[in-house]
């Protein structure tokens, strides 16, 4: 939300600095984030000043200059030489000083210096409207009213704005303070507190009077629910143009484009009041009746922005006789808006439901400022002061009179809020005991009426407009935080209490697999849950009906929770490597979610993602690729630091990997990993090979959870090495040998080594050769020869028998 200083000091005259007042906002809980200056005119015109053009001759050495002499109320006239057509004696011109600044159309910036043009000498320049940012004419310089004295400044002239605006961070539960006045509202609490008493000032409306009755419209609320309040009056004999030059500084210092006289007056004071209004071009109303009711689903409506909408059968509209004409609270129709024809309004001033505003806005997309506000719950009973404010507004810059009664719908009053404090209650919340009469203070500056006052507590009532203030625990929080977080007192004592957590809680095993990857030079990524609902078209195995789809999605590639963690994994990839990082490896927790039998689960994975080289590139070794191995000793390193082993293999069933394989211990999957296909990897416009991991973490933490740690000492008596070379069968894997050796030879047996493997020359086909070697060690006595022959014999008689295998 962005505040004028200027425009606040409209409704508290204070002489702080913005940074003062800003620093009191943010301690009231308005947290302002930034200061930005704002200048109607870029430069604020600094250093022109209004010149009389006293004698203009020709250039002697240019047909198209002229040479002049400019008084600018200094002792000496200046001369300049001028190339413009229109330059005349007796003019009043503005006249860029030597050293002021100025700036192009695209706000590049250039410095008026002293110099001389085509041999004769120029002390300035009289400058043209688009030259000084006042318009887009360079036809010939600008000529000033001749009231004007010389060497008045040119910013005067034009009333240039300078003013500094706060851009507040407002959560969402201070609606009350969505505008300029309740800003100011928040200030002068503050300032109270700092034994400042300042006058709220808030807009006349005592003017205001109905001049005839000459337009009458009818209005039929036909949904008390959802419009509690609806308000309207007609005026006549308007013109519409453009705004005065002090209310499009306002608008544009907030971030408005000014458009028309009726919709800026609209606009304008919704940012000074928060009560949205809007207006109705009378002659558009078919019937002169204007009906708030809910139309049939289905129905067309074009908005302002030319966007046709669907209705939905929950969206309140404001219609006429015959057809919708407003969305209400959210976007105008195209068919009955402000044009230049206009002669005649109804404005429209109401409280709309903010749950019914909330949905019917999210419905269709939509998000203005009149939706922002109705949607958090704006002041029910300003509804007939901002009408009559906008009204009068109207009047003054349009022009108009008041034709009609005020219609004023308010069936059910909306009522204050009734709470009661207790000083005690207050003391042990805020920490500490504020004095009573400072905490009658800070609640009557709130506007929060103090009805009686005890030794215990105080009988409250809260205006309407704080809907966001009902129970007690509120009230403490509005006196804390008038009262200043910054003037409670640190405690010297700190209480704290420990509790007993398992080591096997989720996020416990999730750090040590998380700290066990970035070891190995892995970096998190958290993609979003949110994705694109056609990702499952990449896989027969998603299906589009197991998608959770979003109902109010930001946007349709945003429109479903994912089932895979790979499609959002590969955007990342994707992304880093259009920017010239090919070399990644990258891991994710995350859920995936589904819909099976109109039952919605979700489950946890671990996924890994791997590309490029293993290291960076390095002088003292050659580049690596990262490949299929590396990828599946990253994963059994991660599964045996969980205390997971003795998986099995088995080739992977995944129509979105190929070369891949599943990791099983007895019937529960732990991983599936493999390249990922080349037709996933093209729809993500990446080239390069990218190895996937994707682990059932709901599964891996539960196999953590039963693991049982054991301890033994370290062996005191030496280890034995001994190497087979066997020639095998080519469909013979080393997890066969594995498994052999070890149920030949359990206890002595420590580890299993494949260190070689050849395939090729010199040996038979359909062969290959395996130099696997065997560490054997016994932890209570050295091994000596006779036993260790014993087991390589049993061993290699195995082999032979049972895999075939020869010694080489």
């Amino acid at each position: 939300m962005r505040i004028s200083y200027n425009w606040l000091k409209q409704f508290i005259k204070t002489d702080w600095t913005p940074e003062q007042t800003g620093e009191l906002l943010t301690d009231l809980g308005l947290e302002v984030e930034g200061i930005e200056t704002f200048q109607s005119v870029k430069g604020g015109l600094e250093g022109i000043v209004v010149g009389e053009v006293l004698t203009c001759i020709k250039h002697p050495n240019a047909d198209k200059l002229k040479l002049t002499t400019v008084s600018i109320g200094t002792d000496e006239p200046l001369q300049i030489v001028c190339g413009a057509p229109n330059v005349a004696v007796g003019q009043k011109v503005p006249v860029a000083t030597i050293g002021t600044t100025l700036y192009t159309p695209e706000g590049e910036s250039w410095t008026i210096k002293k110099g001389k043009i085509r041999g004769e000498e120029s002390h300035g320049m009289i400058c043209a409207e688009d030259e000084l940012g006042l318009g887009s004419s360079h036809d010939g310089i600008l000529v000033l009213d001749d009231k004007h004295k010389v060497g008045t400044l040119v910013a005067d002239v034009f009333e240039v704005e300078n003013d500094q605006v706060f851009e507040i961070g407002l959560t969402p539960n201070r609606a009350d303070a969505m505008s300029h006045w309740g800003t100011a509202r928040d200030l002068r609490a503050g300032l109270v507190q700092k034994d400042i008493s300042l006058e709220l000032i808030t807009p006349s409306v005592s003017a205001f009077h109905v001049d005839n009755r000459t337009l009458k419209i009818d209005v039929d609320v036909k949904n008390k629910e959802l419009a509690p309040r609806y308000c309207g009056v007609t005026i006549s004999g308007i013109k519409v143009k453009e705004s005065p030059l002090w209310l499009q500084n306002r608008l544009k210092a907030i971030g408005l484009k000014p458009l028309n006289n009726i919709v800026d007056a609209t606009n304008y004071v919704l940012h000074e009041l928060g009560q949205p209004l809007h207006a109705f071009d009378a002659n558009k109303i078919t019937g002169n009746k204007i009906e708030v009711k809910t139309v049939k689903a289905g129905t067309k409506f074009t908005t302002l922005d030319e966007v046709e909408h669907e209705l939905h059968e929950d969206d309140l509209m404001i219609c006429d006789a015959e057809k919708p004409m407003c969305i209400a609270g959210v976007f105008g129709g195209i068919h009955s808006g402000i044009t230049e024809t206009t002669t005649s309004i109804f404005l429209e001033s109401a409280y709309f439901n903010p749950v019914s505003i909330r949905k019917t806005a999210k419905r269709h997309g939509l998000n203005t400022d009149a939706s922002f506000r109705f949607e958090r719950g704006i002041d029910p009973n300003i509804t007939e002061y901002a009408l009559k404010r906008a009204a009068l507004l109207i009047m003054e810059i349009a022009g108009g009179e008041v034709t009609s009664d005020i219609v004023d719908f308010y069936p059910k009053k909306f009522e204050d809020f009734h709470v009661r404090l207790s000083f005690d209650n207050a003391k042990k919340l805020i920490g500490e005991e504020i004095p009573k009469e400072t905490i009658k203070s800070i609640l009557t500056s709130l506007e929060i009426k103090v009805n009686n006052v005890t030794e215990t507590g105080l009988g409250l009532t809260v205006p309407a407009y704080r809907n966001d203030v009902l129970r007690e625990a509120d009230v403490i929080e509005e006196i804390l935080r008038v009262y200043g977080y910054n003037n409670i007192k640190n405690t010297e004592k700190l209480n704290a209490s420990i509790s007993s957590t398992s080591r096997f809680d989720d996020h416990k095993v999730q750090n040590v697999a998380g700290n066990q990857l970035a070891a190995q030079g892995f970096f998190e990524i958290m993609a979003n849950s949110l994705t694109s609902p056609s990702y499952v078209n990449l896989s027969d195995q998603l299906k589009e009906e197991h998608n959770v789809n979003i109902l109010n999605p930001l946007s349709n590639d945003l429109s479903a929770l994912r089932q895979s963690l790979l499609f959002s994994g590969l955007e990342a990839v994707s992304y880093n490597i259009n920017r010239k990082r090919n070399d990644l490896k990258l891991f994710e927790f995350g859920k995936t979610y589904h819909v099976y039998n109109n039952t919605r689960e979700e489950f946890k994975h671990l996924t890994l993602f791997v590309t490029g080289n293993k290291n960076n590139e390095h002088w003292g070794h050659t580049s690596q690729k990262s490949d299929f191995f590396f990828m599946k000793g990253t994963i059994s390193a991660l599964l045996e630091r969980l205390g997971i082993s003795r998986f099995k293999e088995k080739p992977i069933k995944n129509d979105l990997i190929s070369e891949g394989l599943t990791l099983e211990l007895g019937k529960i999957k732990l991983v599936d990993f493999g390249l990922v296909k080349k037709p996933v990897l093209k729809h993500f416009d990446i080239s390069q090979e990218v190895l996937f991991a994707d682990f059932n973490w709901d599964s891996i933490l539960d196999l953590v959870k039963h693991n049982k740690i054991s301890f033994k000492s370290i062996p005191k008596h030496p280890e034995v090495r001994r190497d087979f070379a066997l020639l095998v069968n080519e469909n013979i894997t080393f997890e066969s040998i594995y498994d052999l050796a070890k149920q030949t030879e359990k206890r002595l047996l420590k580890s299993i080594n494949l260190f070689d493997v050849y395939q090729g020359k010199n040996l038979p086909e359909g062969k290959k050769s395996y130099a696997v070697s065997f560490t054997l060690q016994d932890e209570n006595n050295t091994l000596k020869d006779k036993q260790i022959d014993k087991i390589m014999q049993s061993l290699q008689h195995n082999f032979e028998t049972q895999l075939g295998a020869e010694l080489r």
